[in-house]
C-alpha cells in the first residue's frame, strides 16, 4: 500500500497547482512591465513639466502633466508610500521588501522620493513664478490685439 502511495499519478488538484506556480513567474514578469510603462509615463509627465518651467510654458499640457504627476503622489501616499503593485507582485512570489515590480537599478528605485522631492519643489517654484508674470516675460506671447498671454 505504501509503495502504491509513492507511485500514484498526481490528481487534477495537483496538476492544477503546479500550473499555478509556473505561471506565478510570469504573472511577475507583466506585473514588472505594465508598471515600468506606468512609471516611464509618469517620469516622462515630471520631464515635461520640468522644461515647460525652466521654458517659461505654463501651459494647459503643463497643466495636464503636473495633474498625472499629483495623481501618482496620492496614490503612493495613499497606499502608505509603497506602490500597490508591489504588493501584487510580492503575492506572487517577487521578492520581499524591495521594489520589485519595476526594472530599474535597486539603488535608483529605493532612493527615488529622495531625487524627486527637490525636483516637485522646483517644477512647483518654476510654474508659480511663470504664472505670476515673474518669470522675466518667459512664456508671454503677445496677440495680435497687443494683449498678453501665457503659450
Amino acid at each position: 500500500m505504501r509503495k502504491q502511495l509513492l507511485v500514484t499519478e498526481p490528481s487534477d488538484d495537483d496538476a492544477a497547482t503546479q500550473a499555478a506556480v509556473w505561471s506565478r513567474p510570469a504573472v511577475v514578469v507583466g506585473i514588472k512591465v505594465v508598471h515600468t510603462a506606468a512609471w516611464l509615463s509618469i517620469e516622462s509627465c515630471v520631464a515635461y513639466v520640468l522644461w515647460a518651467g525652466f521654458a517659461g510654458r505654463s501651459d494647459r499640457r503643463a497643466g495636464v502633466a503636473a495633474a498625472v504627476v499629483v495623481g501618482e503622489m496620492v496614490v503612493f501616499a495613499g497606499s502608505g508610500f509603497r506602490c500597490p503593485l508591489t504588493r501584487l507582485a510580492e503575492r506572487y512570489g517577487a521578492e520581499h521588501g524591495s521594489v520589485t515590480d519595476i526594472f530599474l537599478p535597486k539603488w535608483f528605485a529605493r532612493n527615488m522620493p529622495a531625487i524627486h522631492a527637490p525636483l516637485l519643489v522646483l517644477m512647483t517654484y518654476l510654474h508659480a513664478r511663470n504664472l505670476t508674470g515673474q518669470g522675466r516675460g518667459r512664456g508671454a506671447t503677445t496677440t495680435r490685439d497687443g494683449g498678453r498671454y501665457l503659450s
